[in-house]
């Protein structure tokens, strides 16, 4: 449902719009100190070595064909993972199983060390597409070495990240591919994802060119050191990416499956454009962090888990070909602050991130937040914040097309809990065949046309 911003109704009092200036700018002013305490924010750790088409002209695994550079996965970097604080991963070949959404003939594959605290050093990394699902094994005519600015070998600093010289390889959309990492060195904790609902794989020693699969002996449900991978597409146009927390993260889908909701929607939208249909053809990425919120980060620094606001360029904007986003955010700032959430609040913010991708050109379509009666955070204080921003949301006054989650998957008798068939028992998070009618219940409409023109 495509709604314009004002939605045709009342502006607000002027002491309401400078009460809520007020409040968002004092919010990105704490944010702005902390990140001024690290010496420099994410933008800036983030950015690192970019081998792309600059490289791709000198470059004899540069493409051959045209097309349009879009991101065919993706996924946040969240914090460093327990365990690895000392050694990191070293001697290990760490093969993450990542699955696409658009399809391709070149790709190109970024790494972080975001949250280590000592270089990285990569000294060998492959992409190949997946043989099987639920397997290490490697469709070996696809195996293919990476490299970084003609290097095999990179160094990542602390805090930052590369991103590989372009490779010819025919990349699947909706198929699996194999990005293998190997160090030899200690580095710190890994930079990693916690909740990929994916099983990837790791082997003792230099492995990453093993088609085989074999010496892949080890397994995990994380995802480490990736967290995109861009394909030059014949078939997309551009890439959406939806911003959430654990709703969108997928955290209670079957692992295996890519039964997230932006999976579903990714296979929507790419049937409807098989099928003839008027529709964009984008693909489809997910930027969810489980508990993540649209004011607060996480602890440490730089901040694990950090806020929608403060991730916003790096997850979103520094997408590649980005042209609609996504938002699904907002429950967590009810549940997890301490006492009652102020909806003026966590509204200024969500239109804080719609005003930062309008100035990129970027359209953003939210959603309405689900409910969550039966959950043991839930009373009705929280639910009575949830309304409000529900309605701000509907009256169109926060973002430019609205899919009403609520409405799709809320009980009829009972609007605030799921319905049983959605609900996957702790009532919060959907089943399987919720996270289904999140994607069914998305008008692909919606996708059309671009951000509104700035006056």
């Amino acid at each position: 449902m495509t709604r314009g911003r004002d939605g045709g109704a009342q502006a607000p009092p002027a002491k309401q719009r400078a009460l809520l200036a007020a409040v968002l700018a004092a919010i990105l002013a704490v944010s702005a100190a902390i990140y001024v305490g690290v010496g420099v924010d994410d933008g800036a750790r983030e950015r690192g070595t970019v081998a792309g088409d600059r490289d791709a002209r000198n470059n004899p695994a540069a493409p051959a064909s045209t097309g349009t550079w879009v991101s065919s996965w993706a996924t946040s970097p969240v914090g460093g993972e327990p365990g690895t604080e000392m050694t990191g991963l070293a001697g290990r070949s760490v093969r993450n199983v990542v699955h696409t959404s658009a399809g391709g003939t070149s790709a190109r594959v970024t790494l972080s060390n975001l949250y280590g605290q000592s270089p990285l050093t990569v000294t060998h990394a492959s992409i190949a597409v997946s043989a099987d699902p639920d397997t290490a094994a490697a469709l070996a005519e696809t195996m293919r070495p990476l490299a970084f600015a003609g290097n095999p070998a990179v160094v990542v600093p602390a805090g930052g990240q590369v991103t590989s010289d372009v490779v010819r390889i025919a990349v699947p959309h909706d198929g699996d591919v194999l990005v293998t990492t190997y160090s030899p060195t200690a580095s710190g904790p890994v930079t990693y994802h916690p909740h990929a609902r994916q099983i990837s794989y790791v082997a003792d020693g230099e492995h990453t060119r093993d088609a085989t699969g074999a010496a892949y002996t080890g397994q995990s449900t994380v995802w480490r050191y990736v967290t995109a991978l861009d394909v030059l597409s014949d078939e997309a146009d551009g890439t959406v990416v939806v911003l959430g927390d654990s709703l969108t993260d997928g955290v209670t889908s079957t692992t295996g499956a890519n039964n997230r909701w932006p999976d579903v929607l990714s296979d929507r939208l790419w049937s409807a454009v098989a099928d003839g249909r008027d529709v964009p053809r984008y693909s489809v990425v997910n930027e969810g962090i489980s508990g993540n919120q649209v004011l607060a980060d996480g602890l440490g620094r730089p901040a694990e888990n950090a806020s929608g606001l403060n991730r916003f360029e790096r997850d979103v904007l520094g997408r590649t070909n980005v042209e609609v986003v996504v938002v699904v955010l907002g429950v967590n700032d009810i549940l997890r602050h301490p006492g009652t959430a102020d909806p003026d609040a966590i509204v200024a913010g969500l239109n804080a991130l719609v005003e930062r991708a309008h100035a990129r050109g970027v359209k953003v379509v939210g959603a309405t937040l689900m409910p969550f009666r039966g959950h043991r955070g839930y009373t009705g204080a929280r639910e009575d914040v949830r309304q409000v921003i529900n309605a701000e949301i509907r009256a169109g006054r926060v973002f430019d097309a609205v899919v009403d989650f609520d409405g799709a998957l809320r009980d009829p008798y009972d609007p605030r809990r799921f319905r049983s068939e959605y609900d996957s028992g702790d009532h919060l998070h959907p089943s399987d065949r919720g996270y289904a009618r999140m994607a069914e219940a998305f008008d692909l409409d919606d996708l059309k046309g671009g951000a509104p023109a700035r006056l």
